[in-house]
């Protein structure tokens, strides 16, 4: 799919090819200098004009009518060169990139070094650009009847630099392998739960043991049962889905020590129970198992780029609704390891099913741990929809998983964790814990309960109930599910790395 060139990119015949553009007094001077050469001033002019703009995301497609073997150009707006991060420039790439395929070509370019600056590298815009790409041209294919029109794929994308070939070849790969993760992660939420059922996150998991050589263990209803994960039991009751706990590990060092454990939400759909949602609450609830895709994404990245580091990732899967046998508020069911929780709620499932999860994490060695979930609606209510809300009970942890979260461009905020936190969660007058203290603070009291079963263990909690999915496009994805914090865990679990 990638070809590294070092020849001149102007003189190479190429369906179309993406140039940055820095807003800078000479806009087509130094490396865009030959460029405008080969059409006679004519770019300049047309920057005088408007028709190309450096404003930051401003895109525009010029034909070279002759004047290069290039048959089209997209010029990307950088904006201010002191300006230009990591971040603004995966932006950009990946409007650009909706740009090249609205255009339906098979192949295209990029001249690459149009996008270095003094902060930014070669090797790091490769990485950028080929990972905006990747997850702005992604699209869901849906269920729609095919319509006669052919479906145009773009299968080679040539990039030309005067650097090392083979450093930015691994570059590009990278940025495509982690662009690939993220798009995986959002055809899991986006599939309707009646095509993705607990047996079928379980059966996704065993094909990417398969692939990549993660020891796998699916532990089916009988081994939950002896096991004695009632909360996780609990959720799955009303249903005739038979849960699974999906365990999968990476091991990248030579001794199972230092054991980053992922634990994600796989609740397939969630009816709320009988503290049943609303009808408009209850649509899209396909999407509660955006946690578990969130952590195959990253287990996927690890899996291709092999990092010395390793890694135990556990997923609760069920789904939660409404029969005779399903669990009522005033239950009072008994976790792993052996606390007791009144059911207040039977809408607050998640945060029981992690409970199993994370104590189960830790049976595999897990010394540090991170959670994701769709875990409340509070999170969005504090936050709004473009932020990840954390909770931690270690700072030098959550400042790790802070920085690989910038790395990635994917925001998020930490929330107060308290003693009073805690007293909640623990108001119970009948059992150890209950599971919904009130509206109050409701986000806070999700993570909270999950710290329950955490205890000791370095931990960070990530509530992505706002930022799983979006009603409307951006520039890096279309509407739907985002894939967010694959990109953030696999960062996490790699560890030191080139982006900034």
């Amino acid at each position: 799919m990638f070809h590294i060139s070092n020849g001149n990119p102007y003189e190479s015949e190429q369906e179309c090819m993406l140039v940055g553009l820095l807003d800078q007094p000479e806009k087509f001077s130094g490396k865009l200098q030959r460029l405008d050469e080969a059409f006679g001033g004519k770019l300049t002019e047309l920057v005088k004009t408007g028709d190309i703009s450096a404003k930051y995301k401003s895109v525009a497609v010029i034909h070279s009518l002759g004047n290069t073997p290039v048959k089209r150009f997209i010029f990307i707006g950088l904006g201010r060169k002191k300006k230009l991060t990591v971040a603004r420039l995966r932006e950009a790439a990946g409007k650009a990139s909706k740009k090249l395929k609205d255009l339906r070509v098979e192949s295209f370019s990029i001249a690459l070094d149009t996008f270095i600056t003094g902060e930014i590298t070669a090797e790091k815009a490769a990485w950028t650009v080929s990972e905006a790409f990747t997850m702005a041209s992604y699209e869901f294919p849906g269920y729609k009847q095919k319509s006669n029109e052919p479906k145009v794929i773009i299968d080679t994308i040539t990039v030309f630099t005067n650097e090392d070939k083979k450093t930015i070849d691994s570059a590009v790969k990278t940025g495509w392998i982690f662009g690939t993760g993220v798009n995986r992660a959002r055809t899991l939420v986006n599939t309707p739960s009646n095509l993705l059922r607990p047996s079928d996150l379980a059966a996704y998991a065993a094909e990417l043991a398969d692939e990549y050589g993660f020891e796998i263990e699916l532990l089916d209803k009988e081994d939950i049962e002896k096991l004695g994960m009632g909360a996780f039991l609990a959720v799955n009751r009303g249903s005739g889905e038979p849960p699974y706990m999906i365990v999968l590990k990476y091991q990248g060092k030579e001794e199972w020590t230092d054991v980053l454990g992922l634990v994600g939400k796989g609740i397939t759909f969630d009816t709320g129970g009988y503290s049943i949602k609303s009808k408009n609450g209850i649509v899209g609830m396909k999407t509660d198992m955006g946690g578990a895709a969130s952590v195959l994404g990253a287990m996927e990245i690890i899996g291709r780029l092999r990092p010395e580091r390793n890694v135990v990732a556990v997923i609760p899967a069920t789904d939660n609704v409404i029969s005779e046998k399903a669990f009522k508020p005033d239950d009072v069911i008994t976790s792993m390891n052996g606390k007791t929780i009144e059911v207040l709620n039977t809408d607050a499932e998640g945060r029981l099913v992690l409970a199993d999860a994370v104590t189960y994490a830790k049976m595999h060695g897990a010394g540090r741990l991170v959670d994701v979930a769709t875990l409340t609606g509070g999170v969005i209510i504090a936050l709004g929809l473009d932020k990840t809300g954390a909770i931690t009970n270690d700072e030098e942890f959550y400042q790790e998983v802070k920085e690989a979260s910038k790395k990635a461009g994917e925001f998020i905020w930490p929330l107060p964790y308290t003693k009073k936190d805690k007293e909640r969660v623990r108001s119970s007058k009948i059992a150890d814990l209950n599971n919904s203290p009130g509206r109050e603070g409701h986000a806070i009291m999700g993570g909270a309960f999950i710290g329950e079963f955490v205890e000791n263990t370095p931990w960070v909690h990530l509530d992505i109930a706002g930022t799983a999915t979006t009603d409307k496009g951006y520039d890096l994805g279309p509407s739907g599910a985002t894939g967010v914090m694959v990109r953030t865990l696999a960062l996490l679990a790699i560890g030191e790395n080139k982006q900034e």
